[in-house]
């Protein structure tokens, strides 16, 4: 549950400051922190962000077994505060240095799940 959770806060916070979520942060958390597959990732993600976007890929993973709904929820339970401190630190840094940061942080992750891929 904390790490679930702790993931939908730092998704927040990331989607607060760059606006960005699932595909960008979510998906590649729960791939190195809680070593789940892709597709089970990307499944839980999209159950993270279900109302309304992904309702309907939702379903589809849900029907192939690949969503772990109890994490979706509380990942959903972080990014709801997460946002928000992520909207408010984004309010006091220059946004030079917010574009700088998600080249950065984008960059990391790129060169991570090209690393980590199996």
């Amino acid at each position: 549950m904390w790490l679930f959770l702790a993931i939908g806060i730092g998704a927040g916070i990331l989607s607060g400051l760059f606006g960005i979520g699932g595909g960008v942060v979510i998906v590649p958390a729960l791939v190195f922190f809680a070593g789940m597959q892709a597709t089970m990732a990307t499944g839980t993600s999209l159950g993270a962000l279900l109302l309304p976007v992904g309702a309907l890929g939702v379903l589809e993973y849900w029907r192939r077994g690949n969503i772990q709904l109890n994490a979706s929820l509380w990942i959903a339970v972080g990014l709801f505060f997460g946002a928000w401190v992520g909207a408010v630190a984004a309010q006091r840094i220059p946004s030079a240095h917010l574009q700088r940061g998600f080249a950065v942080f984008l960059v990391a992750v790129a060169v991570r799940m090209w690393i980590k891929a199996a």
